[in-house]
This record gives C-alpha cells, sequence and structure tokens, in this order.
C-alpha cells in the first residue's frame, strides 16, 4: 500500500538559498507527524530522486542542502529532504542534539524514521511527472545513522545508484546502534563517498574505518580532512555533487 495517500498538507516555502521548495505535513496513523520539503525541475524531469539527510543541530534545510539540492534540481532530478525526529517543523523541546539525545533511547527511533523515508520517497513518487526508479542519497552524521538503515530497507521500492555518507562512526552512539550501522552497512552496495573529519570530536578514527569498512560496496572512497566534526571543506561539497552526479547519469 502507497503511503502518501494519507493527507498531506501542502505549502510554498523556499530553502533560504532562493530556491522554491513545497513543504509538507502529514501523519501516520499512529499519529507520528511527518515533514520535508520537495524541490521540483522546472524542465524534464529524470528518473532519479535524491533525497537528503541533515544532522542533529539542523533541520530539512541545513547546509549544504540547499546548494546541493540546487545543483541536483538544476540537473533535472527531483530532490525530497526530511526533518529529523524532533527537529524542523515537527521539532520537540529545544530541538537540535540537546532533544535527539533523548531520542536516541527509543528502541523504535530507526524503524520509525524508515517509515518516515518510505513516506516521503512514495510522495515524491505520487508528484513526479516522470517515473522515478532511482534513488541517490546524501546525509551526514544524524543523516548517515538514518540513511544507512534507509538505504538498507529494501522495501523503499528504488534501485540505490549512489549515496554520501559520514560523520559518523561505529563507536559512540551505544552499542545497540553501532551494531545496526554495522550490520546495515553490510548489505549497501551501491557506490559510496565516505566524509571523515580527522579530529571529530564526536567519533572516534577506529569508529569511522569499522563503519567505512563495513560497506559492502567494491566502489565506496573515503575523504579524510583535518579539523573537527563540523569543519568540512565547501571542496567536498563540490566534490559530493560531481561523484553521485556522474552515477545518476550512467
Amino acid at each position: 500500500m502507497n503511503e502518501a495517500v494519507s493527507p498531506v498538507q501542502w505549502s510554498d516555502a523556499n530553502d533560504g538559498a532562493m530556491h522554491a521548495t513545497r513543504e509538507f505535513i502529514a501523519e501516520s496513523d499512529s499519529g507520528r507527524k511527518r515533514t520535508g520539503a520537495l524541490w521540483q525541475p522546472q524542465g524534464a524531469v529524470s528518473s532519479s530522486l535524491v533525497a537528503f539527510g541533515h544532522g542533529a543541530s539542523g533541520n530539512r534545510y541545513q547546509a549544504p542542502i540547499p546548494y546541493l539540492a540546487g545543483r541536483f534540481v538544476n540537473a533535472g532530478h527531483m530532490v525530497v529532504s526530511i526533518d529529523g525526529p524532533v527537529h524542523g517543523l515537527r521539532q520537540v523541546g529545544p530541538g537540535g542534539r540537546e532533544a535527539f539525545g533523548a531520542e536516541m533511547r527509543r528502541e523504535t527511533m530507526v524503524d520509525d524514521m524508515n517509515e518516515d523515508w518510505r513516506f516521503a520517497i512514495a510522495l515524491a513518487r505520487s508528484e513526479s511527472s516522470t517515473d522515478l526508479n532511482q534513488l541517490a542519497y546524501f546525509g551526514l552524521s544524524m543523516g548517515s545513522i538514518f540513511g544507512i538503515p534507509m538505504l538498507a530497507d529494501s522495501s523503499q521500492g528504488l534501485h540505490v545508484v549512489v549515496a554520501t555518507l559520514g560523520l559518523l562512526g561505529s563507536q559512540g552512539i551505544g552499542n545497540r546502534l553501532g551494531t545496526r550501522m554495522l550490520t546495515d552497512a553490510a548489505k549497501l552496495t551501491c557506490p559510496i563517498l565516505f566524509l571523515m573529519q580527522l579530529e571529530d570530536e564526536l567519533f572516534s578514527r577506529d569508529g569511522y574505518l569499522d563503519l567505512f569498512d563495513a560497506f559492502a560496496s567494491s566502489d565506496k572512497r573515503i575523504h579524510a580532512n583535518p579539523g573537527l566534526h563540523p569543519e568540512v571543506p565547501a571542496a567536498e561539497m563540490r566534490f559530493a555533487f560531481e561523484f553521485m552526479q556522474q552515477h545518476l547519469e550512467r
């Protein structure tokens, strides 16, 4: 059953970088709010959907999402970004990392977000003038915590073409989540760009490398840069677009 048949509230917005979006709010059967934004090309639409997940301190428009979304839309791809579980249009309490710390203790957190992604992907497909059958994903930090299980979830219904992941290790997120990341990473066979910060204050180098090694892809690369967790060079964002677009064009 297509979850996108649930009633959806739409509103016109922009992503802060002057790119027009349509924001959506919907509720699951259990009353869980689902929120995000959809970018649609002006001209012909490709058969690929590009999905974005953000970090724990942001929302659906956290940088570099607007920059990358604009480039992918200009290349003819539909783009979707959803808010984290306690973020953005469904913020709980103070939102951000403070609220996410409590959320991480919920055993069903990842599975609930998988359902949110299934809904968002079905919604994007229902809004597209083209049959979307391929998926690309960009998500760092919390965007990888939810992106890796989402990409490993075969019920998403699209062929995963390429992913940019990173700012995450198997250590520092608790044994339960760490084990889940390694298990789901072993199911990913798409080309992967993995970003690492060498002085990351949240995740150890060993944890980074354990997670990178777990990916089953035969086409995976790791880019390691000096700096703390949020200090990813802007050049990596440009490379991420080129890396992902190259695989989308194939």
